[in-house]
């Protein structure tokens, strides 16, 4: 299948670890790139301040793709000046990220989905106001639920409401399957920090 969700988390870090979050992000979408790797956020927690995130879920999918992660698994070291707190002595500040593969986490039955016609709204004439063309697709287990409304056909919403409603539930699948080492993303002293995988010595 070689597709992998990874989750990258402040744990409990304070607001230095949510800027390294966003910062880790950018370098780990650029270097997905240069794999060629196909790589989509489907989920983040963002931070109270501007340019933070708590978390992210980012979705790769390539042939190399459990070769580039294995460069990422683990504890992320950051080097740098708290630039929240002039005068904090501290400069190291550690996130953490975590991969699962896809297969081993997303379970999928249509059986539990359920599919509702909606009259679609917006631009697109009289065809738009006259036809239950949008769809509503929800996913039972999850509660969790899409709606497409762009196309013209009842066939193409659904499908897209389908696609979309899969992203969503393997971010939950994801969420549900990261309880399991709860403790560990809980509690941000858990992190390796005496072995990080990478280390970046940048100003934030």
């Amino acid at each position: 299948m070689n597709e992998y969700l990874v989750q990258i988390s402040s744990g409990r870090g304070p607001e230095e670890c949510w800027k390294v979050v966003a910062k880790v992000l950018e370098i780990f979408l650029k270097e997905a790139k240069k794999e060629n790797l196909s790589a989509n956020i489907v989920d983040k927690e963002v931070g109270p301040l501007n340019g933070t995130l708590l978390s992210v879920s980012v979705l790769i999918k390539g042939i190399r793709g459990k070769e580039f992660l294995i460069n990422w698994e683990g504890s992320i070291l950051w080097i740098s000046p708290s630039p929240y707190r002039k005068f904090h002595k501290r400069k190291n500040w550690f996130v953490g990220i975590k991969a699962y593969d896809v297969a081993d986490i997303f379970v999928w039955n249509d059986r539990e989905v359920v599919f509702e016609s909606l009259r679609a709204s917006g631009p697109g004439g009289q065809h738009v106001n006259k036809t239950e063309s949008a769809i509503r697709a929800k996913h039972l287990p999850s509660g969790i639920s899409v709606v497409a409304s762009e196309r013209r056909s009842q066939y193409q919403n659904k499908s897209e409401a389908l696609e979309g409603l899969k992203v969503k539930v393997l971010g939950w699948n994801a969420d549900e399957a990261s309880k399991k080492v709860q403790s560990q993303w809980n509690q941000h002293n858990c992190l390796e920090r005496g072995n990080p995988v990478r280390t970046f010595n940048e100003r934030l």
